[in-house]
């Protein structure tokens, strides 16, 4: 049976756990987000694998880049990543992992990029579960209206992020 690594990290922004298999990095959230453990049963289910507290190489780079990230000297990431959804949650990962940092979108805007302009529930619904925070940027998709909403992690945490991005970028 595939192993999952699982390791617990601390940012400034509170405790993450991140899971790494041999293709990437398939796991990062806080520990207190929402259906926090929920996550770890669909990874273990996608992948038909067991999740275990070790080390792995793919660790490493991962903790060098959040700490270049919270300090404002990092924009994009480098650390292979590897996501476990249907064709649309995919399409919908990879179209977040587009956004610049220091901009934001709409869920409006993400469902009209997909060309489906009325998949706008559909679109909040894969950012939800996306399993990979902060390098799969979900905190960047806001509401039609520019408030912050639908953030897993805490929409005080979405704020955080949005603020350290557009720092970076000043």
């Amino acid at each position: 049976m595939q192993l999952i690594y699982k390791k617990t990290l601390q940012t400034p922004l509170g405790e993450m756990v991140a899971c790494a298999v041999d293709q990437g990095i398939c796991l990062l959230e806080f520990t207190d987000r929402k259906n926090f453990e929920k996550q770890f049963i669909s990874l273990s289910k996608a992948l038909k694998a067991e999740i275990k507290e070790g080390d792995h190489v793919h660790f490493k780079q991962l903790e060098e880049e959040l700490k270049e990230y919270f300090e404002g000297k990092r924009q994009t990431f480098d650390v292979p990543l590897y996501t476990t959804g249907t064709g649309f949650q995919e399409k919908v990962w990879q179209l977040l992992r587009e956004i610049p940092m220091g901009e934001t979108r709409t869920y409006k805007q993400q469902s009209e990029f997909l060309g489906n302009p009325k998949a706008i529930r559909a679109v909040g619904t894969a950012n939800g579960i996306n399993k990979i925070a902060i390098l799969i940027p979900c905190h960047r998709v806001i509401g039609s209206n520019g408030e912050l909403v639908g953030y897993a992690g805490g929409i005080w945490r979405k704020q955080k992020l949005l603020e350290l991005e557009k720092a970076i970028l000043f």
